[in-house]
């Protein structure tokens, strides 16, 4: 068994156990790999051992990723970095999802440029829930209004929330920065059915808060150099 393939078996039982301990039922949280920067050979091995779904953050880099793996066509590749204006065309054309939406600027230019030949562009709107001045994400204060006007555009599908909240060891205030993301989602009043929160550090707190799919990178591909 490649380390990879290891790696994902490890973390699929932190999802399950953490299911478990929440109360939650297996199955009811998606693993998300993150393999930007890796290149299309990990991918590969991730595919093998069973993983479908991957998040890429460099529009070139993961277009180029995404024609090498084009004889893998059950592959859904998941944009969840930042995006700018004039990179939108090639991530609506190429991914299943968006998770970094975070001015309606965005969202128009992804819904104009989705080829109508497609389903539908899976988008979560994301949210700066801790104030970070380094961070993407729309305030909070905002997020009910860009996701209304983000779910009446055509061909796009908004799902929920996405969050990259500070990082902290502390497992309280974990859980309270993915609590304040849920609590927002819940607010909004749309049907919402996904919660985009979690990583390799953080993962069981965030589903301990309802996250319903965890973008995991190192723990799977190890740290980049």
């Amino acid at each position: 068994m490649t380390s990879i393939a290891a790696n994902l078996q490890a973390v699929r039982a932190r999802i399950d156990a953490a299911c478990l301990v929440s109360g939650r039922p297996a199955g009811s949280v998606a693993l998300l790999a993150v393999s930007k920067t890796w290149p299309a050979g990990n991918v590969r091995v991730a595919a093998d051992a069973g993983q479908i779904a991957f998040g890429e953050s460099y529009v070139q880099e993961s277009i180029a990723k995404i024609h090498e793996l084009a004889a893998l066509p059950e592959l859904e590749w998941h944009f969840i970095g930042p995006l700018q204006s004039n990179k939108t065309r090639l991530v609506a054309e190429n991914f299943s999802w968006v998770h970094s939406i975070d001015r309606l600027k965005i969202a128009e230019r992804l819904a104009e440029q989705r080829p109508s030949s497609l389903p539908p562009l899976q988008v979560c709107v994301q949210v700066n829930v801790s104030g970070e001045t380094s961070k993407s994400g729309c305030a909070p204060d905002q997020v009910a209004a860009l996701a209304h006007a983000v779910a009446t555009l055509p061909h796009l599908k908004l799902r929920g929330l996405m969050a990259i909240p500070e990082p902290t060891d502390d497992p309280v205030e974990q859980r309270a920065q993915f609590a304040r993301l849920r609590r927002l989602r819940d607010s909004i009043g749309l049907e919402l059915d996904t919660l985009s929160m979690g990583m390799s550090h953080d993962l069981e707190a965030a589903i301990m808060e309802g996250s319903t799919l965890v973008r995991v990178g190192t723990a799977i591909f190890g740290i980049r150099a």
